[in-house]
């Protein structure tokens, strides 16, 4: 799976720079709960003490190293055999090319290459939000409710948010992704989501781009005061509501 860029670091940045973060977070060691492997008695003490405010990016400074992400793998989660390098080389053959680049033209690639994962994300505040939030998505991944999700820790260097993604096998199922977010909120999450192709990621498709492309292809907006209570879900690549 493909990381993100880390929360709240400003736009300031470029995507290169938000794509070596990524791959910083990717190489570093995971805190990982794996439902296929470990008792599920053993979830809750785990989750207590994995919680992403407390955990540091970089360390407890008590010789604890640095940790790229937490993650939960829940029961049925299969592991991706995204075809990446195959993907890669496409994409440096593709720019060669002077084609135009587009979201047709990446998905393309992706279709050809298996790169079919994607992630609703979420931008949290670190402490009782982001925590909560996590505590929802956890306990829902464990219950095979999601196939995997992951929580970037807190980092003191930053302005102290956090990014969590929830991931899919296939963003090209638009009713897969949707099935994804209604899962997301009947967890309890509210908050607003964006959903990000893994094929973006590996690219290099990150915020302030080369390309002017939008590195997210959807939009949810919780309602709270609709009847029943329902998101609005824009897909950014039509400029309409998905219904």
């Amino acid at each position: 799976m493909a990381e993100d860029e880390a929360a709240g670091q400003g736009e300031h940045l470029s995507a290169e720079d938000y794509a070596a973060e990524a791959m910083a977070a990717d190489m570093d060691p995971w805190i990982i709960f794996d439902a296929r492997k470990t008792p599920r008695a053993e979830f809750g003490g785990w989750l207590e003490s994995n919680r992403p405010s407390r955990v540091s990016r970089y360390g407890d400074g008590d010789g604890g190293g640095p940790v790229g992400w937490i993650a939960v793998k829940g029961p049925h989660y299969c592991e991706d055999a995204a075809d990446v390098e195959g993907l890669q080389d496409s994409w440096e053959t593709l720019l060669d090319s002077g084609r135009s680049i587009s979201f047709g033209t990446i998905k393309e690639l992706a279709l050809n290459h298996n790169v079919l994962y994607g992630k609703w994300l979420m931008h949290l505040d670190t402490g009782f939000k982001v925590d909560r939030a996590w505590e929802c998505i956890a306990r829902a991944a464990l219950d095979g409710k999601i196939d995997s999700a992951k929580a970037s820790p807190r980092d003191p260097l930053s302005d102290s948010r956090h990014v969590i993604c929830v991931y899919n096998q296939n963003f090209t199922d638009e009713e897969q992704v949707i099935r994804l977010d209604s899962t997301i909120r009947a967890a309890g999450v509210k908050c607003v989501l964006y959903y990000k192709p893994d094929v973006y990621s590996y690219l290099g498709i990150y915020r302030n781009n080369r390309w002017k492309i939008c590195p997210t292809i959807y939009e949810s907006m919780f309602d709270l005061e609709s009847v029943p209570r329902r998101s609005h879900v824009i897909n950014k690549v039509t400029n309409q509501e998905v219904t």
